[in-house]
């Protein structure tokens, strides 16, 4: 790309860095334009992509007015290089964050950021402007000889307050002058410099927040055991991938950007590092998605566990395991989400003060979904807890006795209306999905209680079991159809459903299934991408349309692979290949002219790659087998 363009990048044109409890996006024009500090859910620090006045940004770019911009990751690691090129030199700013390798939370995160010319002269315009949340706080800056102390009084979103430390990085023998000021303003002042080198020379910064000492300066060689630390952590971590499958780079890339949106201390994964990114630009379905989904991260364990990360596998297993303890207490249904320690308040609200990634309103925080009734996140739960009892990672009694309380709720409940998997807001129907993962909750259930000889109220859940497998062939088929529909009552098809065959309700070559593969693949695909439905034939609470769901298309290869469909299946798998950003990240969509949409980069999407990649590598390498 080349500066000088809209104040608003494109979705895709980020790259993602991170310590295990926060994450930033770096943008290829470099700025860092979306912060959360401490965590995930945190409000933001810098927030640019929401409102590119007032949100706050941390920008590293030439001076130059012209250049070009190439963006690439450090092999094998999440260390993110952004490279530019003008008339008069190239130059690199390299980004980071230190990992926070423990398993307890903390406030002290620290982002890197090196400077370097490579090849002649490139002088670098920094401007360091945070906005503590969301823009609503002020803050006061104080200046020193090796950097700057940004203090934050204590607000609603920081109770305790914030401050952001600014260490200065530079060579013993730099002697090249760098001109800083600070510019007061109605948030409270930033930082402006600028910094010139050659070939050869770098500078850095490196942001802190919650310091133990003042600014200081920091040499090239500390910034260099950093870089060194950082680097061994994730070849490390990385080299306990068991994938050797065709797609090896795509695949991990998707595990590590999986791991960036893991909270460390709990195991808990985030269906996003964003919130208030547009599905449709312009539109209203922007949702704030810093949180933990029961379904997504649920999706996770098939993931970490195929791939041979067993550790964050056992982890999320363990986070999972005490919301079904505190909610068994209760003896009503679980959360669809949670924050990150585990905690249920979401309460969403607006911004209104800020405009929205390129106009799209309102920008929220916080997720009124969260109380919503899903019963399909039972479904994914007891599968992924049933898949990690396979490969040896059990409950305890407790654990078990919690769940079993769970699941007694469950055959009670299953058989009404809720909000289904895609959260609409136009008021609860009888989802098919819904019932689906029902099915597959209590046959998850009975299969842990007599493969190992577990107390359970068993003739009931095989009662209620098959129950719901009559009432889905009664009425989740649509005979006009002649498809699987989305609810019952209607003719609208759902690409959730796709997941029929692989969670074991249909086999893949039952009539059944193949005219409702050709339904779906007539009305929700389009080339090689896949619509969860459509919202104007099922009216979802929602003004606007939106684009293709890429977990869906994920779903499609999956369900072609199982059906025997193998050249369709890794066609339509190569090309989402493509939609991928410069660096291999995907957000929640794709619109018609193969722009990304939504929160970015999305967990799911991730999952869906990882996953459909394995079970094709698993069908194209094994031989013809004859069916009956």
């Amino acid at each position: 790309m080349t500066g000088g363009g809209s104040p608003y990048p494109a979705i895709a044109d980020h790259g993602l860095i991170g310590d295990l409890q926060t994450a930033a996006l770096v943008s290829t024009d470099g700025n860092i334009d979306w912060f959360c500090c401490p965590r995930f859910d945190s409000p933001s620090v810098f927030g640019s992509l929401l409102d590119a006045r007032s949100g706050g940004e941390f920008r590293v770019r030439p001076a130059q007015r012209a250049y070009t911009a190439k963006q690439l990751y450090h092999p094998n690691t999440a260390i993110l290089i952004t490279r530019f090129m003008t008339e008069e030199g190239a130059g690199e700013v390299v980004d980071f964050m230190p990992v926070c390798t423990g398993r307890e939370a903390t406030r002290r995160h620290r982002l890197v950021r090196m400077f370097r010319c490579v090849r002649g002269r490139m002088e670098f315009d920094v401007r360091l402007a945070p906005r503590f949340d969301y823009g609503r706080a002020h803050h006061r800056v104080e200046v020193y000889d090796s950097g700057a102390v940004f203090v934050c009084d204590p607000t609603d979103g920081f109770p305790d307050g914030m401050e952001l430390t600014v260490h200065s990085v530079r060579e013993a023998t730099d002697a090249r002058p760098a001109r800083v000021t600070a510019v007061d303003n109605e948030s409270g002042g930033e930082l402006h410099g600028w910094i010139p080198l050659v070939a050869g020379e770098q500078r850095g910064l490196v942001l802190e927040s919650f310091a133990e000492c003042p600014p200081r300066e920091i040499h090239a060689d500390e910034f260099q055991g950093l870089f060194e630390d950082t680097v061994r952590y994730w070849r490390l971590w990385l080299a306990r991938s068991q994938y050797t499958g065709r797609w090896r780079e795509s695949v991990e890339r998707s595990a590590i950007t999986l791991k960036l949106m893991t909270y460390a201390p709990s195991g808990a994964v985030v269906a996003a590092p964003t919130g208030g990114l547009p599905e449709q630009v312009g539109g209203e379905r922007n949702w704030d998605y810093r949180y933990t989904w029961i379904r997504d991260a649920s999706f996770s364990v098939y993931a970490l566990l195929k791939l041979g990360f067993t550790e964050e596998a056992a982890a999320f297993i363990d986070w999972l395991r005490d919301r079904v303890r505190e909610q068994a207490g209760g003896a009503g249904p679980l959360n669809t989400m949670y924050r990150v320690d585990g905690s249920s308040e979401l309460v969403e609200e607006t911004l209104d003060h800020w405009e929205g990634y390129r106009g799209s309103r309102p920008v929220r925080i916080g997720n009124g979904a969260a109380t919503q009734l899903q019963m399909d996140i039972y479904g994914e739960a007891l599968d992924s807890i049933y898949f990690a009892d396979q490969r040896g990672i059990q409950l305890d009694h407790k654990g078990w006795t919690s769940l079993g309380t769970i699941v007694d709720w469950l055959t009670q409940h299953w058989d009404q209306p809720d909000e289904g998997i895609w959260e609409t807001r136009g008021g609860r129907q009888d989802f098919t999905y819904g019932r689906l993962m029902s099915w597959v909750a209590l046959d998850r259930a009975v299969r842990l209680s007599t493969e190992r000889g577990r107390p359970a109220q068993l003739l009931d859940w095989i009662t209620q079991r098959d129950g719901i497998y009559a009432q889905i062939m009664d009425r989740g088929w649509n005979p006009d159809r002649q498809a699987f529909v989305q609810h019952y009552g209607t003719d609208v098809l759902d690409s959730s459903l796709l997941r029929m065959s692989t969670v074991g309700f249909i086999a893949p070559h039952d009539p059944m299934w193949g005219a409702t593969l050709t339904a779906m693949d007539e009305e929700l695909v389009s080339d090689s991408l896949v619509y969860r439905y459509n919202p104007s034939a099922s009216p979802d609470g929602l003004r606007g349309s939106e684009g293709t769901f890429s977990l869906c298309t994920f779903f499609y290869v999956d369900a072609l692979a199982r059906a025997d469909q193998l050249d369709q299946a890794r066609l339509v798998f190569e090309k989402m290949l493509t939609y991928a950003n410069h660096l291999g990240l995907y957000s929640e969509e794709v619109a018609v002219t193969g722009e990304q949409l939504g929160n970015f980069p999305q967990a799911f999407t991730h999952l869906g790659l990882i996953d459909t990649a394995l079970t094709l590598d698993e069908a194209l390498n094994r031989p013809p087998q004859r069916r009956l």
